[in-house]
């Protein structure tokens, strides 16, 4: 069986450079993959690895400046879900493009998964999705509004257009572990948004705790790596990737006419050129030719 970390903490690093070595040694070390992202505010990312591998890595974060009361969330996968180990250096660890937004400032009310049904049922409560088109369209919870945003970092823009439509209401959003929630209600706060609510944990520990039954969650989860999607209880559902666009397709979409594998599906059948389509064909070709010699080509990840 295989352990999912998702992690992320803000903290500050003065040089994120130094610490990127050690840290990708310490994942290659205990056969871990996946991917971790390091700036000067902190980390992020999810790994995959063994009970004892995790644990390590898991040891080795919580060394770092700032990080000794990590918080992740596990989850387990059937196979590895990662093909390769890297550790980025980046501006943001979660890129929002809007300088001096610091949670560790300023963030919303954090609001436990138990208690988050309550508050968005409430008549005064909107309840703002902050993740990104592809994910909000295979679930999101009942009543959320959708900003239809392509890029996190689209988000503020959305918001000055829209931030009318929340006058004199509170605002809960929530996302799918946590971490763009801590940049946005930050920035709500800074914008004058009085009462603000984040759920704590994000969708994956909401999922994690609340009984289908009781849930007013609708659909699935997408998750960054090769499960591609999760429900209640974390069960991996049976989406799967487009390899061209990278967005979550289901089983019976591969029999529609405008899929082809590697190259293209229903939902980006218009946004590449033939170019660009002759280029996927070229990379699916080599990853066939892997598969034929036994080998895994980098390109089915």
């Amino acid at each position: 069986m295989i352990i999912v970390a998702a992690l992320y903490n803000f903290t500050s690093f003065e040089d994120p450079a130094a610490l990127r070595g050690p840290l990708l040694a310490a994942c290659e070390a205990n056969g871990v993959m996946g991917t971790l992202l390091l700036a000067r505010e902190g980390i992020n990312g999810t790994v995959a690895g063994t009970r004892a591998g995790i644990d390590a890595v898991l040891a080795h974060v919580r060394a770092l400046p700032g990080c000794a009361d990590l918080e992740w969330k596990e989850s387990t996968a059937a196979t590895m879900p990662f093909g390769r180990m890297k550790v980025r250096l980046k501006r943001e660890i979660v890129t929002m493009g809007v300088p001096g937004t610091d949670p560790r400032a300023l963030v919303g009310t954090y609001v436990e998964p138990a208690d988050w049904n309550a508050l968005i049922s409430a008549p005064d409560v909107a309840v703002i999705d902050t993740r990104n088109d592809y994910e909000v369209a295979i679930g999101t919870f009942r009543g959320a509004v959708d900003p239809e945003t392509e890029s996190f970092r689209d988000f503020p823009a959305w918001w000055a257009a829209n931030r009318d439509r929340f006058h004199n209401k509170r605002v809960a959003m929530f996302c799918t572990g946590g971490i763009r929630c801590e940049k946005s209600t930050a920035f709500l706060k800074a914008q004058g948004v009085e009462e603000v609510f984040h759920l704590k944990g994000g969708i994956l520990k909401y999922l994690e705790e609340v009984p289908a039954g009781q849930s007013l969650w609708d659909g699935g989860c997408f998750v960054f790596d090769e499960r591609v999607a999760v429900g209640h209880g974390l069960e991996v559902l049976p989406h799967e990737l487009c390899r061209a666009c990278r967005r979550p397709i289901l089983p019976e979409d591969r029999a529609r006419p405008e899929f082809e594998e590697g190259v293209q599906c229903h939902l980006c059948v218009e946004d590449y050129t033939e170019a660009d389509r002759a280029r996927f064909r070229e990379r699916q070709r080599q990853i066939k030719l892997a598969r034929a010699r036994g080998a895994e080509h980098f390109g089915t990840r």
